[in-house]
C-alpha cells in the first residue's frame, strides 16, 4: 500500500510539474466538516469544497482517486472525487503549494441527524445512560456536532471536528442519532458517520430556506411575526421586563432563578496562576456537573487547568473556545479576565464561548485557565463536545491544543435547586423574540445546515414537530418544503429522509376528541407516505405523560434503522427477525352493516395486541361527526370496529389523541401508525 501511494504521489507531482498553466493555491481553506476521523460516503461521488486564492488550482486525492479544481474570481472551489467502496482508514490530501493531510478517514455511510430537543437529547440522559456510555466504543462510528448558532445569512463554515465514537466522545451526542447509527453499523458492518445538528424548542421554519418561506402565502404569517418581533426589540424587551415586574408586584406567581451575589472566588485568589489547588476535586469536562452525584446543585463552581502550549504560541494572540456553558461564566487566562458571558447575551445557556487572549498575556509555554461558572437554574456546566474545548493561534487555526479532559474544580457557592421554580408558562406573556433567537425563520438553516452542505451523505433523520403542533395543518406543507430545501441544497433528489413521529404525551383523555398532536402526527405520516424516499418511525408507545422528553431513545433509533435498512440498503434479516420495517399501516376500509372493516399492510405474520390484551384505541363515528369509543377485534390482517349505538358508522380513528391508549402491533412488535379515515376539519386547520 505504501509503495502504491508513493507511486501515485510521484505521478501527481510529475503531472503538476509538466503543466506550466497550473497555478497551485498558496492558501487553502477547507470547511470544518472535513477533518481527521471523518467518514466519506460510499458508492457516491464525493464532494469536496472550500476557499483559496482566486483563480488558483487545488488538487484533492484519496488513494488513487484524484481531481483538481480551479477556484473562481472570489476563491470558491468545489470538485467531485469518484465514488469509492467501503473501507479505510485512508488519508485524504488537499494540495496547492502546500499539502494538508486528513488522517483516519473511512469510506462508509453518512447521515445528518436534526430536529429539536428530542433529537438533541443526549446518550448520557437516556435509559441506562451510564451503561450505554461505558459500552460506546465503536471506532467505525464517527461523530460530528454542529454548534448551536443563529444567522441571518447562509454561513460557509462552522466549528467542529469528527471524532471516533468512544465513552469520552459520546455522552453529549444525540441519543437518537447514536442508537440509529449503532444499529446500522452492527447490521451493515461498515463505517457510519453521524452529523448532529439540532436545537431544542425550535420550529420547523427555523430550518428552512428564506426564499421558500417567502414563496408561499400560507407561510407569510411566519415572516410577519418575525418582522414584528424584530422591530424595536430593545424597547419591547424593556417593556416586557417592566410588565413582569408589575405582575410580580401584583402577586402573580413567577418563575424564579438563583441570584449571583458576588464573585467570592476571585477575592480568595482562585484565578491566580500559583494558587494551591492541590485539594480540589477532579471533573472530566465537558459535562454538566449534575452528572456528578455530589453536585446536584445550583450556584457557582470554579474550574482550573494548567496547560502546556507550543513554544510558537508564545507572544501571539490566541483564541480559547469552551463550547456552550450553562448558564454564565467569567474566564481567566494567567490570572487576567479574558471574557465573560451573562444575562445580556441572548440564549446564554447554549451560546458557545469564544474569547481572545491578548499576546501580552502569553509569556511562557506553561499557562493556566480558570473559569467561574454560575448556574441559575437546571443543569449547570459545560454542554459541548470534547473537541469544542480548545486553544489555537489567531494566525494558524489549524494548530490546535485541545483542553477537554481532567479539570480541577471547587464549589464557591452551593445553592439548593429545589428552592426555585424554572421557566414553564405560569400564564405569563411570552418574551419578545429578537435578533439571534433560534426561532428566527431560516436562522438555523443558514448557520447549522448550510455549513455542512453539500457534504456527501445518504440521508437525514428528523425528530421535530412539538413546536409546530398548534399549526399542525400548516406543517403538512412546511415539512415537505423543508425536505425539498435540503435536497436542493445538496443537489440530490434521492436523499433519504426518516421522520420520527411524535410520541404520546400529556394526560390521557377519557373520551375521544380532537387533538393538535394527533394532527401533527398525521402531517408527519402524510409527508412520509407521499414520497418513496421518506420514512416514518412510530413512537406512540414509548412516550411519557408528564415528560415531553421520553428517555427510551434506543427504540427510536432502532425503528429509524429498520426503515433505513429496508429502504436505503435493501437489507434482509435485520435484527427484529422478521424483515418488517414498519408498524401496521392503514390501507383501506369498508362498511358492513353496523361495522367497519379496516385493512392493514405491513402486518408481518399477522396483527396482535401487546401481551394479548383486549384491543384498544379505536373510535367510530356516524354522519354526526361525534366519535365514541369502539369495540374492535383482529381477524388476520384486518380489524373489525363497531359500537352498538352507532348503527350507520362512516369513519374510524385510531390512536387519535395527545396520549392515546392503544395497543395494535404486528409480529415484529412494531406499533400501528395512528390514523383517521375522515378528512373533517381539525383544531389546527386555520392556524398559521
Amino acid at each position: 500500500m505504501k509503495n502504491r501511494m508513493m507511486l501515485f504521489l510521484l505521478i501527481v507531482i510529475g503531472t503538476v510539474a509538466c503543466q506550466p498553466k497550473m497555478n497551485p493555491a498558496e492558501k487553502i481553506f477547507i470547511p470544518a466538516v472535513f477533518s481527521n476521523n471523518m467518514v466519506l460516503q460510499a458508492n457516491k461521488n464525493i464532494t469536496v469544497w472550500g476557499k483559496a486564492d482566486s483563480n488558483s488550482d487545488i488538487t484533492v486525492w484519496i488513494e488513487d482517486n484524484s481531481e483538481t479544481a480551479h477556484s473562481d474570481s472570489v476563491g470558491n472551489w468545489k470538485l467531485e472525487l469518484d465514488k469509492m467502496n467501503y473501507g479505510g482508514p485512508y488519508k485524504l490530501f488537499v494540495a496547492g503549494k502546500d499539502t494538508t493531510v486528513f488522517n483516519n478517514v473511512m469510506i462508509g455511510e453518512v447521515w445528518l441527524c436534526s430536529g429539536q430537543s428530542n433529537m438533541e437529547w443526549n446518550v448520557r440522559k437516556s435509559d441506562n445512560g451510564e451503561e450505554e456510555v461505558a459500552n460506546a466504543n465503536y471506532y467505525k462510528i464517527r461523530l460530528f456536532t454542529v454548534p448551536k448558532i443563529v444567522s441571518e445569512n447562509p454561513e460557509f463554515d462552522c466549528n467542529g471536528a469528527w471524532v471516533e465514537c468512544t465513552s469520552e466522545t459520546v455522552p453529549n451526542f444525540s441519543a437518537v442519532g447514536y442508537f440509529f447509527g449503532r444499529e446500522l453499523q452492527q447490521e451493515l458492518d461498515v463505517a457510519i458517520g453521524l452529523i448532529h445538528s439540532s436545537w431544542g424548542g425550535t420550529p420547523v421554519e427555523s430550518w428552512m430556506e428564506k426564499g421558500t418561506l417567502n414563496s408561499d402565502e400560507d407561510f407569510k404569517p411566519i415572516l410577519d411575526r418575525q418582522k414584528e418581533n424584530s422591530e424595536n426589540y430593545p424597547e419591547k424587551f424593556k417593556q416586557y421586563k417592566m410588565l413582569i415586574q408589575q405582575l410580580e408586584k401584583d402577586g402573580k406567581k413567577l418563575p424564579t432563578y438563583q441570584t449571583d451575589n458576588g464573585n467570592n472566588g476571585v477575592t480568595i485568589g482562585w484565578n491566580k496562576k500559583n494558587y494551591d489547588d492541590s485539594n480540589w476535586e477532579i471533573m472530566k469536562l465537558p459535562k454538566y456537573w449534575e452528572d456528578n452525584s455530589e453536585l446536584n446543585i445550583d450556584g457557582a463552581v470554579w474550574f482550573r487547568k494548567n496547560i502546556e502550549i507550543p513554544q510558537d504560541f508564545i507572544g501571539k494572540e490566541l483564541i480559547v473556545e469552551l463550547g456552550p456553558i450553562d448558564d454564565f461564566d467569567i474566564t481567566y487566562f494567567n490570572e487576567k479576565e479574558i471574557g465573560r458571558t451573562g444575562e445580556e447575551t441572548p440564549n446564554f445557556y447554549s451560546t458557545p464561548r469564544k474569547y481572545i487572549i491578548k499576546s501580552d498575556l502569553v509569556k511562557s509555554a506553561n499557562v493556566q485557565i480558570s473559569i467561574r461558572v454560575f448556574d441559575q437554574f437546571g443543569e449547570g456546566g459545560f454542554g459541548g463536545a470534547p473537541l469544542d474545548m480548545k486553544i489555537y493561534s489567531l494566525e494558524d487555526d489549524k494548530n490546535v491544543i485541545y483542553i477537554n479532559g481532567d479539570w480541577k474544580y471547587k464549589i464557591e457557592k452551593k445553592l439548593d435547586p429545589s428552592a426555585i421554580s424554572g421557566p414553564g408558562g405560569n400564564g405569563l406573556p411570552a418574551a419578545p423574540q429578537g435578533p439571534g433567537h433560534p426561532h428566527t425563520p431560516a436562522g438555523l438553516y443558514n448557520a447549522m445546515i448550510n455549513p455542512v452542505a453539500p457534504y456527501t451523505l445518504n440521508g437525514f433523520i428528523w425528530y421535530q414537530g412539538e413546536n409546530n403542533a398548534s399549526r399542525a395543518y400548516q406543517y403538512r406543507k412546511l415539512l415537505p418544503a423543508m425536505i425539498k430545501d435540503w435536497r436542493s441544497l445538496w443537489n440530490d433528489e434521492n436523499l433519504y429522509f426518516g421522520i420520527v413521529q411524535l410520541a404520546n404525551y400529556m394526560a390521557v383523555n377519557n373520551d375521544p376528541g380532537e387533538s393538535a398532536w394527533a394532527e401533527l402526527r398525521e402531517a408527519q405520516s402524510l409527508t412520509s407516505f407521499n414520497d418513496k424516499k421518506n420514512g416514518l418511525a412510530v413512537t406512540i408507545d414509548i412516550g411519557e405523560a408528564d415528560d415531553i422528553h421520553p428517555t427510551n431513545k434506543q427504540d427510536v433509533g432502532k425503528r429509524l434503522a429498520y426503515w433505513a435498512l429496508n429502504d436505503a440498503y435493501k437489507a434482509k434479516g435485520f435484527n427484529n427477525g422478521t424483515n418488517v420495517f414498519s408498524g401496521p399501516k392503514y390501507k383501506a376500509m369498508r362498511t358492513e352493516g353496523d361495522k367497519i372493516i379496516i385493512e392493514f399492510e405491513y402486518t408481518g405474520e399477522g396483527l396482535k395486541t401487546r401481551n394479548g390484551d383486549e384491543l384498544k384505541g379505536f373510535a367510530v363515528s356516524g354522519d354526526d361527526k361525534n366519535y365514541v369509543w369502539a369495540k374492535a377485534k383482529i381477524e388476520k390482517n384486518k380489524v373489525i370496529v363497531w359500537n352498538d349505538k352507532v348503527k350507520s358508522p362512516v369513519a374510524v380513528r385510531y390512536a387519535w389523541a395527545n396520549n392515546p391508549v392503544c395497543n395494535l402491533y404486528n409480529s415484529a412488535e412494531l406499533p400501528a401508525i395512528p390514523f383517521r379515515t375522515d378528512d373533517w376539519q381539525g383544531v389546527t386547520t386555520n392556524n398559521k
